[in-house]
């Protein structure tokens, strides 16, 4: 790994204001003008800290096992191996950093390749600087951040017939929710932990718990980013707003 490319190193570890550790995160992209500004933003928020650059998709996979960052940004545009293959190598050797997609690129089908293959944010080169900051905030904190536009692209691939086979859809049609069930994934749609549902409609979050088992049984769902999808498709995100 070269110089301008090496993992940066901290003297001292930074704390947020708030006396917590601050959000580690390593940066992938392949121009050294766009990574050396973005760091600096980055570096003006006491709850980040860049721990990495990386101009490739090598340096990325090594960077990855040696920080450990709770975020990676991760450019799709990459030489060598791209943002795609990149996504492929860390969900197979079990990464557990959080991945936001940081790109210029407008290929819908790339954005839904990525989320199928774990990552939990796609942000675009042109969003608003305090957006991106916000981003990495819900995201570290298990959240998937979405624009709307994004997201709309996104839905129309997942819900394409053509990309959810027979039997799927046949299983997620095959029993319906409560209105209690309802309620609790629009408030998974719209962002909310299990902690924080249980608070807004006064149960505890064990049963939050419970009725997500249920609700991933009947609607045939794996996850909570194909439950929010699903729900957003089905307008079930607005419910709580009838």
């Amino acid at each position: 790994m070269t110089e301008d490319t090496a993992a940066l190193q901290c003297e001292s570890p930074r704390t947020s204001s708030a006396g917590q550790a601050p959000i580690r995160i390593v940066i992938a992209d392949d121009h050294p003008i766009f990574r050396d500004g973005l760091r600096k933003l980055l570096s003006l928020k006491p709850d980040f800290e860049v721990v990495g650059e990386a101009r490739d998709g090598a340096e990325v996979l090594e960077l990855m096992r040696e920080k450990e960052p709770d975020i990676l940004l991760l450019d799709l545009r990459m030489p060598g191996m791209d943002g795609l293959s990149v996504l492929q190598s860390l969900k197979c050797s079990g990464c557990r950093s959080k991945i936001i997609i940081l790109t210029a690129s407008e290929d819908k089908n790339e954005f839904v390749q990525a989320m199928k293959l774990g990552c939990s944010g796609i942000v675009l080169k042109q969003t608003a600087t305090e957006l991106l900051y916000k981003s990495i905030r819900k995201v570290n904190a298990g959240e998937i951040w979405l624009d709307s536009h994004t997201t709309a692209a996104v839905m129309r691939q997942f819900a394409s017939p053509g990309r959810v086979g027979a039997a799927e859809r046949k299983g997620r049609e095959r029993s319906s929710l409560s209105q209690r069930e309802r309620e609790i994934v629009a408030l998974v749609a719209q962002g909310f932990k299990n902690k924080e549902i249980a608070e807004k409609i006064f149960i505890s979050e064990q049963t939050v718990k419970n009725h997500l088992h249920n609700i991933f049984d009947k609607l045939g769902v794996s996850d909570r980013l194909e439950l929010a999808l699903y729900a957003i498709h089905k307008g079930l995100h607005s419910d709580l707003d009838a």
